[in-house]
């Protein structure tokens, strides 16, 4: 298991979709646990094979009392109408958040670690995770999901930011 260097905002990477997992072996186990390691150092709550520079369809969650779960191949097979709005950031841009609006409740279809075929209903701020970490496997960067004006002020902060020395 190890840290490894976050992919950051603005890398190309970060737009990539990722391809599927077909191999259900210790590799992806050793990059699913070196993912966890990676989010708890950044830190974080949610984290991306992409957010290395994998592009494999691979997310690790780790919610406040929640334990960790390890989704291969996640999508979004149903969404509610009804909407949320919830700060929301990313590893690949430290330090800088806005709302965003998502569905309130979502169906997750998954495989697990082994291979096993796996749905998950969830709302809350788990329901925000899935649909903020599925984007990022479809390339869709959370900031493509709040207004041009947000958007390019968040932007700017964030270069600010790293040009005063910050990550």
């Amino acid at each position: 298991m190890a840290i490894r260097p976050i992919v950051k905002f603005p890398d190309p990477r970060l737009r990539a979709v990722a391809e599927p997992v077909t191999a259900f072996d210790a590799d992806l186990r050793m990059l699913a646990a070196d993912l966890l390691d990676t989010m708890r150092a950044a830190p974080g709550i949610g984290i991306t094979a992409a957010h290395i520079g994998i592009g494999r369809r691979l997310v690790v969650l780790e919610l406040p009392d929640d334990g960790v779960r390890i989704y291969v191949n996640p999508e979004i097979v149903h969404a509610s109408s009804d909407m949320v709005r919830q700060r929301e950031g990313s590893v690949s841009m430290p330090g800088v958040s806005e709302e965003v609006e998502r569905h309130a409740r979502v169906r997750v279809h998954y495989r697990d670690l082994d291979g096993n075929e796996q749905n998950e209903e969830s709302d809350g701020l788990l329901a925000v995770c899935h649909q903020h970490e599925i984007d990022q496997l479809d390339g869709i960067f959370w900031l493509q999901r709040i207004s041009r004006l947000k958007r390019d002020r968040i932007i700017r902060r964030h270069e600010k930011s790293r040009h005063d020395g910050a990550p």
